[in-house]
Formats: C-alpha cells, structure tokens, sequence
C-alpha cells in the first residue's frame, strides 16, 4: 500500500533540532549562515572527521543519537571537469554512499522534513533550453560527469521513493552552477567560475602578460551565488511539497568567454586572454528552467558582477586557509 502524502508546507520550527550535512561545504555553509541569520536555535553540524558519511553504522548511530527534525542533504563529494572525468568512481561510490546512509537513516528516524540537493548536471547533455524539471531521464548526459550526475539522480529517485513508501514529505532542489564564500580553490578539484579567479588572481600578483582558459570559451553556463541558493533551500521548505526536483537559478546565463571577462575585471587583470581549443567544452549549454520556482513565490536577488567582486574578496582575505 502507497501511504497517502498529506501535508501542507509552513513555517519550520525555528528551535527544532535542525541537522546540515555537509555544514562546511559551500552549499552547507552558506544554509548554516541563513539559518542563524533566520535565528534557527538548534543547529546540528559534523565534520568529516567527526562523521563519516560514508561509513553507514556511523551515519544510523548519529541519527539515533541527534534524532533531528529537519535535515538538509548538502554533503557530496563534488568537483569540475577533469576531476570528474578522472576519478569516476570515487563520484559516483562516495555520492552513492553517502546518500544512502543519510536518507535511511533520516527515514528510520522519521525525519519530518528533509531537502535533498543534487546538481543541473543530471540534465541530458542536449537537453531543451531552458531546462524543465520534466527533462530528466530523457537523453544522454554529459560524458565527463556522467558518473555523478548517475549518483544524484540515485538521490532524487531514492527521495520519489520515501514519498510513496512511508508517505514523508521530503522533497529535492537541483541547483544550477553555485559560487561564492568557501568555495573549492584548487587546481584539481575546483568548477570554472573559482578557478578563473585563482588563474587570473595569480596572473595579476605575478605581472603575468597572458592568461590561458580552457576550451573555446562559447558554452553557456548559469551562476547563482550561494547565499541565494541557501535562501532558496529554506524557501522551498516552508512552502513547496511534491515528488519532483524544483529547479534553483536565475534564469539567465552568459558565456565563458563573457565570465572570464567579468572576472578579469573584478580582479583587475588587463592582460591578454587566449583560449585552449584542445580542452573540453562540456555540456554546449546548461540554463535551467526556474519557472516552477519562481511561482512558488522566489527569485534570486544577487547580481553576478557584485556576487563576483566580494567572491574575490573573500578569496584574497581567505588565501592562506581556503582549499589549493
């Protein structure tokens, strides 16, 4: 028997025990921020150190322990393209594990409220422009992540499961490209957007002449600073319920060779720019629908350039302890 799922989404009990995994993260930090800021009293956090996500007897155990009310899913082993093309396997298992655990655990414990985050990469690669939500499993995904793009649509058809196995009103947002405070710096594992901003922070420091970027800088990607998405994740707890992913972006985008240039400017590099035609471009464009979202009573509210220019603020404040 399918339990009915009967709810109606309200205003989430700000002194409820409240678990973020993945609170040090870029997507879990910036919710932990809005949360305090949203005066939520009873805020749950583990390290990697402290707990490991991947390791089940440990995640049922924390759960037993801490039994929360509400719990958002944004720990995840993420990176950019060569770090997904290289290392498949660890993206897709560590995802895979750490889904699995969290959401089994959450359900054992009857966790009343529960968003999971995935990524617009588990968009087909030709996908329709803008994506709707209803484009999932309707083509082929992008060669170069497709491993963990696989791993969060796992997390999204595990989440449509709950809902019609024990009838618990979790629910899933898939974020489009994120940036800002605490994001991933190094060489290996960061997205486009940070690693522009080291490349170029450095070529300034250094009196660098030129700058060479990846690829032939015409796709079109989407960028949503992450005090946004940590809005939108709260947003969406206290006012949507159903089984499909909701889409999280601004509903523009621009190119590469157009961020780069919004980069330069913010970090004050004037030299010139030329372009690796031998990398990989991707996914030519990834826009994502926010319609559903946007009717649901939220948009985002950062401009990219601003967002930009106090993202390299925070990255030259932040150089000597981020992660290289």
């Amino acid at each position: 028997m399918n339990p009915e799922i009967d709810f109606v989404p309200v205003a989430l009990d700000r002194s409820a025990k409240f678990y973020v995994a993945g609170h040090r993260g870029l997507v879990g930090s910036a919710i932990w921020r809005n949360l305090k800021t949203e005066r939520f009293t009873n805020l749950i956090g583990r390290t990697s150190k402290e707990l490991d996500l991947k390791d089940r007897d440990e995640v049922f155990a924390f759960f037993a322990a801490t039994k929360p009310r509400y719990v958002v899913l944004a720990a995840a082993k993420v990176g950019g393209i060569l770090a997904n093309n290289t290392y498949p396997v660890d993206f897709f298992s560590g995802n895979i594990r750490i889904q699995t655990n969290v959401l089994d655990a959450a359900r054992e414990q009857g966790v009343e409220r529960l968003l999971f985050l995935g990524s617009s990469c588990i968009y087909p690669k030709f996908a329709d422009q803008p994506i709707r939500e209803d484009s999932l499993l309707t083509g082929h995904l992008e060669p170069t992540n497709d491993a963990y793009a696989i791993a969060k649509i796992a997390g999204i058809m595990h989440i449509q499961a709950i809902r019609r196995q024990y009838g618990l009103p979790w629910i899933s947002a898939m974020p489009t490209n994120l940036y800002g405070p605490g994001d991933n710096f190094s060489l290996e594992g960061s997205h486009v957007l940070p690693a522009l901003i080291r490349r170029y922070d450095k070529a300034v420091s250094d009196g660098a002449s030129s700058v060479t970027n990846w690829g032939t800088g015409s796709p079109r990607r989407e960028f949503l600073h992450v005090d946004d998405m940590a809005a939108a994740c709260l947003h969406l707890l206290e006012n949507y319920d159903g089984p499909e992913q909701v889409n999280v972006g601004t509903g523009t985008d621009l190119t590469i060779k157009e961020l780069a240039s919004l980069v330069a400017d913010a970090v004050g590099y004037d030299g010139q720019i030329t372009w690796d035609t031998t990398r990989p471009d991707g996914t030519p464009q990834k826009l994502l629908d926010v319609a559903k979202l946007a009717n649901s009573g939220w948009t985002a509210s950062i401009n990219l350039s601003d967002g930009i220019k106090s993202t390299v603020e925070w990255y030259r404040a932040n150089v000597d302890h981020i992660r290289l």
